[in-house]
């Protein structure tokens, strides 16, 4: 019975010590904060090494090789070349449905209590049938 009590007491002393260190990080004591660069990776502050998952300084090269061979991997495994004709249909349909939902969209405008929420819908709307023809211009410059 007796070593069982010390063993819940250690259990119980280990994860009190935990929480303590855990509380008392470098990345939550004030004026040592820990900051995140653009691709999440912690930095100390004054240190500004840059990480070798971004594009910056030195890194530059193995970035951009990097982009590239991840374009080619999903060209790749796209197949454009094969199913060009099967893309296109897809995106005029895509287009057909965003028309019909700007249409719904304009024909369902509440003009006496909010009409500016019709409104932003129907401009992000637009914004996606402006991308859909970037997608399509993508498409038909690959072939």
């Amino acid at each position: 019975m007796n070593e069982i009590v010390h063993l819940g007491l250690f259990v119980l002393l280990f994860f009190l010590a935990y929480l303590m260190f855990r509380r008392f990080s470098p990345s939550n004591i004030d004026g040592m904060e820990v900051m995140s660069d653009a691709s999440g990776n912690n930095t100390a502050p004054g240190n500004n090494t840059p990480s070798p998952d971004t594009g910056v300084a030195g890194n530059a090269a193995a970035y951009a090789a990097a982009i590239k061979a991840a374009n080619i991997r999903s060209m790749d495994v796209l197949l454009i070349n094969k199913y060009r004709a099967d893309y296109e249909a897809a995106i005029l349909n895509v287009e057909d449905f965003i028309n019909c939902l700007m249409l719904q969209t304009t024909l369902s405008v509440d003009h006496r209590n909010n009409p500016m929420a019709a409104v932003e819908k129907l401009g992000s709307l637009q914004q996606a049938k402006t991308a859909l023809n970037s997608v399509m211009k993508f498409v038909d410059s690959s072939s």
